[in-house]
């Protein structure tokens, strides 16, 4: 049929964004707002959002013109009589929905497409409110519309597939990589990105973290554009609690039941930025400044931590070497223990190439570099070890090997000397007890590669003394890290949150809901993060994914943690991910 002119119906946020980024490529578009007050608002967002494109050289004050001139701004359904394509944006509220497209079905001539941008409601049960509910699709653009280049053209059983290619190319024509979807509770995105979202609620409701470590261990540990719950506050607590509630519904998994503390706040009025407050507090109502408040919970007051002028690493892979460069370029002595003079000599040689990396890259001085591998000691010798003021163990994930060293450490080191694992997802409490000084025992989940990564996730065990943590987040500040305070639960924050999110990608894969392909691209596109998940298991190896899964299972015992089938099959077929040249993906 040919799409010429458009018709959006609601401009809030999405509705604004969505008109303006049509109208920018060159189609004609009715946009229409129930009353004149609501219109004027709509009409302002998409003036300020191409105003801000012109003051950034995005477009020119003459494209702005054209943009704005191809927009009739209406509060009359009628408008829409001549429309080719009405998007329907209005609040996310089946019954709202319903209604208005049994009102477009009189309106909208019998060729035209009636989409629903609806984040996680069932376009089915919005399409049999009209008559032509084969015309019917969903197009789901993600905030903000004219920057997010993803859509998800969701069919529906009796969608025609004709409607459905259109939709597809009418995305492709505004610069948008459509994925084509069915009629599922959240789509990809949503699917994969709420139960995320609500498990890091969960975490913030049991003050397991701040609020602050929440959202700094997701954007430095795994590169999001966001924290969790700062992403919650952008997109509104009351459309966070609707969608998961929606998908809760309809899929009954429990980790998609709304976290109490999210109706809760909803309740209260603390919807996020649009209300000014939501976890965090903000300048005014819908500003993205965030200002100082009270917080949830009192900052804790810190016992002083104890002096750390030497440090000693044990192990000889690539965190043990990265870990000791960190501290060495810290200005923090050194010394590595491996079992072998061949091992030393690995560990040396990898520290002395990173660094000259960093001087070919101009991160580093030659003589920061010299300076740097001057304080780096290496031993076969363990009684090296007595007198350094804080030891980190950096050995294989196996809890047999790691405690087996901790009972060394604890005959070796000199009292006061603080104890620090590097694990990833083993309990830091099985280390502890080995020793005669739980106290003095804690984790420091450093991200690989440690040089670049400015996370360390801090791991309190319900034994570590008070100044022990104190020591651990004062020594990751004087070394350039960013350190996280969490409690020693499998996981810690990152794994805890990555994991159930990639496992829940690989059941949607085993369930043959989308590719990994799609997958992977809706999560980059449509939410930013740096990779997809099934490029990020292909990374981390199928094998470790799968041990931190079981991991996060043992403990929990929720359903929803238990390791997806497929991963379970490739792991057993050896198919690991790059390291083995296949795993998701087959590599060259």
């Amino acid at each position: 049929m040919g799409i010429s002119t458009v018709g959006i119906v609601g401009l809030g946020t999405m509705g604004a964004g969505i008109a303006e980024v049509v109208a920018r490529n060159g189609y004609q578009v009715v946009a229409i707002e129930s009353a004149e007050e609501a219109l004027d608002v709509g009409r302002d967002r998409i003036v300020g959002s191409t105003a801000r494109a012109v003051s950034r050289d995005k477009m020119t004050a003459e494209e702005q013109e054209d943009l704005l001139a191809r927009i009739t701004f209406r509060t009359d359904l009628g408008a829409l009589a001549e429309a080719d394509l009405i998007i329907e944006a209005i609040t996310e509220s089946l019954v709202l929905k319903r209604e208005l497209f049994a009102q477009l079905d009189d309106i909208a001539p019998a060729s035209a497409i009636l989409a629903t941008n609806t984040s996680s409601l069932s376009v089915t049960d919005i399409s049999v409110a009209t008559d032509r509910p084969a015309n019917v699709v969903g197009l789901h653009f993600f905030n903000p519309a004219p920057v997010q280049a993803f859509v998800e053209v969701v069919r529906t059983v009796v969608s025609d597939q004709a409607v459905v290619d259109e939709a597809a190319d009418f995305a492709r024509s505004l610069g948008k990589e459509p994925v084509v979807v069915g009629d599922k509770a959240g789509f990809i995105a949503n699917a994969l990105l709420f139960g995320y979202l609500n498990h890091a609620v969960s975490m913030f409701e049991a003050r397991y973290a701040s609020r602050e470590d929440i959202d700094a261990a997701m954007r430095l540990g795994c590169g999001y554009p966001m924290g969790p719950l700062m992403l919650l506050d952008l997109i509104g607590l009351d459309t966070a609690y609707e969608i998961l509630d929606t998908m809760y519904k309809q899929g009954r998994d429990r980790l998609h039941a709304p976290s109490p503390i999210l109706k809760q706040m909803v309740t209260a009025g603390l919807r996020g930025r649009k209300t000014g407050r939501g976890f965090y507090r903000y300048e005014s109502a819908g500003s993205p400044t965030v200002v100082p408040d009270d917080g949830h919970a009192p900052t804790p007051v810190r016992t002083p931590g104890r002096k750390v002028e030497t440090v000693g690493v044990v192990g000889s892979g690539t965190m043990a070497s990265g870990i000791a460069e960190v501290f060495a370029k810290g200005g923090i002595p050194v010394t590595v223990v491996a079992r072998s003079a061949e091992r030393i000599d690995a560990v040396m040689a990898a520290i002395g190439k990173s660094l000259g990396k960093g001087v070919e890259r101009g991160k580093l001085t030659a003589e920061d570099r010299d300076a740097a591998l001057a304080r780096v000691t290496g031993t076969t010798d363990m009684s090296a070890l007595s007198s350094a003021d804080l030891v980190v163990e950096a050995v294989v994930e196996d809890i047999a090997v790691k405690t087996a060293l901790f009972e060394q450490f604890d005959a070796i080191c000199r009292p006061g000397a603080v104890l620090a694992t590097t694990t990833s997802s083993l309990p830091v409490i099985d280390m502890a007890a080995v020793t005669s000084r739980p106290q003095d025992v804690v984790g420091l989940h450093f991200f690989n590669p440690a040089p670049l990564m400015r996370l360390v996730e801090v791991v309190r065990t319900v034994a570590t003394a008070e100044d022990v943590v104190s020591t651990a987040l004062e020594v990751c500040r004087v070394i350039g890290k960013h350190p996280v305070e969490c409690g020693d639960r499998a996981g810690f924050i990152v794994n805890a949150l990555l994991f159930p999110y990639l496992n829940d990608a690989v059941r949607m894969l085993n369930a043959n809901y989308a590719s990994a392909d799609d997958m992977d691209l809706a999560m980059k596109k449509g939410c930013g993060y740096p990779m997809g998940p099934f490029e990020l298991l292909d990374v981390v190896g199928l094998d470790v994914s799968l041990a931190i899964q079981q991991t996060l299972y043992r403990e929990f015992r929720e359903p929803g943690f238990a390791p997806a089938p497929l991963l379970e099959h490739l792991v057993t077929a050896g198919y690991l991910g790059r390291k083995t040249g296949r795993g998701f993906r087959v590599y060259a």
